[in-house]
């Protein structure tokens, strides 16, 4: 079979699975992708989660020893949630990413990826392949730039001409030498509104992430969240979107395509309250089929904490001083605390004393303490 009829056959066989654009890109070396992760590396801006080596980064012959070319694929999410859930003063909410809306999708693309896979198996029967959905060795978005998907915006999202930058991306390695698509023009120009508008300055110029920086990735974490983002969170409890939501090219895109994608209110808002007392059996059923649970319940809770203290809400108080008295971990116990001392009531302020003269661990200690500055500061400021 000609290699051009079979790519317009895998293009046409992609819109019949749910997938909404397809590109075909040569397997060669990713090298100036190279050189600005070495300049990531040695500024200290990866986020810890990235998979393999520099080479296996950046070097597909390394993953598939036989790899002629990469297909590149992307499926469209919804920018906006229809009759969204209103936070209330007695029920506050937070917010999932929309990347976190509906069914997870590395589960998603994966069917997808392999369908395809399928697909070019039946009509080339020695064909070989990887599959890989941002979990994998390779970089998505240097593939889907160098693929005709779209190009990399000053964000580090791809933006396509049709689905702006909200669209998932994978990808799968294939010894098939495919004709390359050719890559979309840079179109960010003179725009800067990504970089301005990021609420920690994550953007330190247009292209590179300080991952240590970036709110989506610091929602992540397990630990302590540093002092100088807990006010900058607000409610998020898993990711962040301002530097799409900006993004003029993101302008009046929405697209409802996919169900599986669809946000289902009490997840992608959930009530902050609740997610507090949620057990593991709980989460598991409630979040488990999101992609946003994937880091377990823990981090998703010192958000929730972090939420409520942004709120000032009085009406957890009772919550959160149960939180901190009882948690078995002092990461939660400690954010609680801390928590209490924002949401400023006299209840809150004499639990956090209260709790001191039994609490062991410094960390938490130290978070009690910071709680208690906040009493200072409403006396200064009266």
């Amino acid at each position: 079979m000609q290699t051009e009829q079979l790519q317009q056959e895998i293009r046409e066989y992609g819109k019949k699975i749910g997938i909404d654009k397809i590109g075909f890109a040569a397997a060669d070396v990713f090298s100036e992708l190279r050189e600005r992760l070495r300049r990531q590396q040695e500024r200290g801006y990866q986020s810890g989660f990235e998979k393999g080596t520099l080479e296996e980064r950046t070097e597909p012959e390394r993953l598939l020893p036989e790899a002629q070319s990469i297909i590149s694929i992307a499926i469209a999410y919804p920018s906006r949630m229809k009759d969204a859930p209103k936070s209330t003063k007695q029920e506050r909410r937070g917010l999932f990413a929309r990347a976190s809306w509906g069914q997870d999708y590395h589960d998603v693309l994966r069917d997808r990826l392999n369908k395809l896979a399928a697909f070019i198996q039946e009509k080339v029967p020695d064909a070989s392949n990887k599959v890989m959905v941002d979990t994998g060795e390779l970089s998505d978005r240097a593939v889907a730039e160098r693929a005709g998907i779209g190009f990399s915006g000053k964000n580090t999202s791809i933006i396509t001409p049709e689905f702006g930058s909200f669209v998932y991306l994978g990808e799968m390695i294939t010894n098939i030498p495919f004709i390359p698509d050719e890559p979309v023009d840079d179109s960010c120009g003179e725009c800067r509104k990504c970089i301005d508008a990021c609420p920690t300055g994550a953007i330190v110029e247009g292209g590179q992430l300080n991952a240590q920086r970036c709110i989506a990735f610091l929602t992540q974490t397990k630990d302590y969240l540093p002092d100088e983002f807990r006010t900058k969170i607000g409610n998020r409890v898993y990711g962040c979107d301002t530097c799409q939501i900006v993004c003029p090219k993101n302008k009046k895109v929405d697209f409802h395509l996919h169900p599986e994608f669809e946000p289902e209110h009490d997840i992608a808002k959930p009530k902050l309250k609740p997610m507090l007392r949620i057990s593991n059996r709980e989460f598991k059923e409630t979040f488990g089929h999101i992609s946003g649970s994937w880091r377990g319940k823990k981090p998703l809770q010192r958000n929730a904490l972090i939420a409520l203290g942004h709120y000032k809400d009085s009406t957890a108080t009772e919550e959160v001083i149960a939180v901190m008295q009882n948690d078995p971990r002092p990461v939660i116990r400690g954010t609680a605390a801390w928590s209490l001392g924002k949401i400023g009531t006299e209840e809150a302020f004499f639990a956090i004393r209260s709790a001191m003269e039994t609490e062991q661990d410094e960390g938490v200690l130290g978070e009690m303490q910071k709680g208690l500055d906040f009493e200072d500061k409403q006396a200064v400021q009266k």
